[in-house]
């Protein structure tokens, strides 16, 4: 029973997500048995989860380091206009892949620029700097859409968002690559035990000589990186690219994060949680329709799930530590 026990408690937080989803999907089924007993349904999610999930398990990161990031969204603007402009003056779809996640790395190393060596905490960086690349990436494109119909015949349309034996969508199994592969950095790497580290205590991590700067960097590096690739997905999911590209994410991929167990002041927070809320999330708004309720009930719901998720998660720290006001 011993190590029953031991894995329920080191897993507490996987356990407790797995069956909120369960939960869920079973209160949907009752409600719409047509809906969620239908395989559809299911390949639906699996079309258009991953691209909101692939961020939420890259920003994951940035908040377990202790900071946060609210300029993903203009990030995905910006990488997928590259994008398209590239593809449209070249027909070159790898130079434009290519230029994309360059373009968006380095936005996301601005980002951690402004934060690590200039000091500006991040919350108010990063609101600056989703202002300022969404403000210049309408002046670039002149508020204009770009068709990319062409994109649809190219290889790299097939390899990201392809249908593997005409069903299963390419683009879930990417973000299951890219979960186990930042499951790996931040439990089975030196980086990631830096990561909670810095996160948990800024102070002991810098007395034991951790390497705080570089890591922090790292970790708006690869948020960058991972917008710019769900940003292209999108692009060849769409065959298009379009002014407004990466609104409504921002609420969405942090109630993932938040549901799925990280804590918002650092420190603390699972990849495989982050992949189930993400999971939750989105199926959240189809489970809501599908019921019989209007669809201005989700963003409401969005709202509730970030305030009860951060508030339980701020209570229990408190209780552990003992902290009174």
């Amino acid at each position: 029973m011993k190590p029953f026990a031991s894995l329920i408690k080191n897993y507490q937080t996987q356990i407790s997500i797995t069956i909120i989803l369960l939960i869920i999907l079973g209160i949907f089924t009752i409600l719409s048995p047509r809906t969620f007993l239908s395989p559809n349904i299911y390949i639906a999610y699996m079309s258009i989860v991953p691209f909101a999930a692939i961020i939420a398990l890259s920003l994951t990161l940035v908040i377990v380091s202790g900071e946060i990031d609210l300029s993903f969204p203009s990030l995905m603007l910006f990488s997928g206009f590259i994008f398209s402009q590239v593809f449209s003056s070249t027909g070159s779809v790898y130079l434009a892949l290519g230029l994309a996640l360059l373009s968006g790395s380095m936005l996301g190393l601005i980002n951690g620029i402004i934060v690590v060596f200039v000091g500006v905490p991040s919350i108010i960086a990063t609101i600056g700097t989703q202002f300022f690349w969404n403000g210049f990436t309408m002046v670039a494109s002149s508020g204009l859409a770009v068709s990319l119909v062409p994109l649809r015949d190219t290889s790299l349309h097939t390899l990201f968002v392809g249908r593997l034996n005409n069903v299963f969508p390419m683009q879930a199994l990417w973000a299951v690559l890219v979960a186990v592969f930042l499951w790996i950095i931040l439990n089975r790497h030196k980086i990631g035990d830096n990561i909670r580290f810095i996160g948990d205590n800024i102070n002991t991590a810098r007395m034991m000589g951790l390497p705080i700067r570089f890591t922090k960097m790292l970790c708006f590096v690869q948020l960058g990186f991972f917008s710019a690739l769900s940003s292209v997905m999108v692009c060849l999911e769409m065959a298009n690219w379009w002014p407004t590209q990466g609104e409504g994410y921002l609420l969405p991929v942090f109630a993932a994060i938040f549901v799925g167990g990280t804590s918002v002041f650092g420190g603390t927070g699972t990849i495989y949680g982050t992949f189930i809320g993400a999971i939750i999330i989105g199926i959240i708004e189809a489970g809501i329709i599908s019921s019989g309720f209007s669809g201005f009930w989700t963003r409401m719901v969005y709202g509730t799930i970030v305030i009860l998720s951060v508030s339980f998660y701020a209570y229990s720290s408190r209780v552990s530590s003992k902290i009174t006001y």
